[in-house]
């Protein structure tokens, strides 16, 4: 090789080398600030990532259990007077009972039936018992209106204000499924109005000898609307001679076309569906002032029975005391006054005190 070919690849080679050198140096001194770079977006992108985190437990979804919140039970006015402390022979959970042979008139079990109390939806049987002797037009077409919405317990109703019910199904509906709003149109159409119908309902409870009843509209919300078992046992002796209400009152169930809908309503006394029951007429009733009630006529053990149960303490138990009068009714062929092992009787100058009464035991 000549010497000329020698100096110029030795050229060559240290421009090459010179070039590499320049690119290592170049490299080595970008490489830290490319690898600062780097590790600062990392710790900004952790630290944002930690941010997020903390909005979002800043925020957390808290799941709690929720809390039963227990209220105390309204007592009624038959427990504030006393009337729970009444014992009687067949344990019943009403705290006012009477049970009469509705053909003799010969009392068979009674405790309390001077307490003058309120009466609630057993209210209707006396609405109903009116509209039914006035003879007015069961066809006739009703609207329910905003009066007829309940101010007094804001209850619920499904029939809306605008609908379009005949009397007859507003009679239907009132004595069998205790409808409020059916029961105060019917008061409120009668001829004269509300007032008129509601002094009407009092004086015909005085021409029955319901000395002790007092009604002030026609549905029974109002605690106002009070009388004792002695005088429901009148009004439902009375009321089972009118077929109407015997039939009405004890339909298991019934349908009402209100607008494009069909609704069905169901007895509030399912003792009516129970086959072993054989009811001539009832009636149910509830508000906090006057307790699970309960009237009705029933043949039991050959005898046509008026029971009246006022102030009961649960739902069922109105039920379960009609129950164990017919247990016991039908454990005595032959019953009479004299069999009763124990009337219980009120003495009704200490319930309008609002004392405790005291109890006298005795037979009949």
């Amino acid at each position: 090789m000549s010497r000329r070919h020698r100096v110029s690849l030795g050229s060559s080679m240290s421009r090459m080398l010179l070039a590499f050198g320049l690119s290592a140096l170049v490299w080595a001194l970008a490489m830290p600030q490319a690898v600062a770079s780097q590790t600062k977006r990392s710790v900004a992108k952790s630290a944002k990532a930690q941010t997020v985190t903390k909005r979002k437990v800043a925020r957390p979804v808290l799941v709690t259990k929720r809390k039963s919140v227990v209220y105390a039970a309204r007592p009624s006015m038959g427990q504030l007077a006393g009337l729970h402390n009444t014992p009687d022979a067949l344990a019943l959970k009403s705290r006012v009972a009477l049970v009469l042979d509705q053909d003799t008139r010969e009392v068979l079990f009674s405790k309390n039936d001077h307490a003058v109390l309120p009466i609630a939806s057993l209210t209707k049987l006396m609405t109903g018992l009116l509209i039914s002797e006035a003879r007015l037009p069961m066809g006739e077409m009703i609207t329910i209106d905003q009066s007829d919405v309940d101010t007094e317990k804001g209850s619920r109703s499904r029939l809306r204000v605008g609908a379009e019910l005949s009397r007859g199904e507003l009679l239907h509906l009132a004595l069998m499924s205790s409808e409020n709003r059916a029961a105060h149109a019917l008061g409120r159409t009668y001829p004269g109005g509300l007032s008129v119908f509601v002094d009407l309902m009092n004086s015909r409870a005085r021409a029955l000898g319901m000395g002790d009843t007092r009604y002030v509209e026609p549905t029974g919300l109002s605690s106002q609307n009070q009388s004792s078992a002695r005088d429901l046992a009148k009004l439902v002796g009375f009321s089972y001679g009118d077929p109407v209400l015997r039939e009405l009152s004890t339909s298991p169930d019934h349908q009402v076309a209100v607008g494009s809908r069909t609704l069905t309503f169901n007895n509030t006394n399912r003792l009516v569906k129970n086959s072993t029951w054989d009811i001539g007429i009832q009636k149910t009733g509830y508000i906090s002032e006057a307790g699970q009630c309960l009237v009705m006529q029933a043949k039991v053990a050959g005898r046509k029975l008026i029971m009246v149960f006022l102030d009961s303490a649960g739902k069922l138990t109105r039920l379960g005391d009609a129950e164990r009068v017919r247990r016991w009714v039908e454990s005595q062929p032959m019953v009479n006054p004299a069999t009763v092992p124990l009337v219980v009787r009120a003495d009704p100058s200490q319930l309008a005190a609002g004392g405790f009464l005291p109890v006298a035991v005795d037979s009949q």
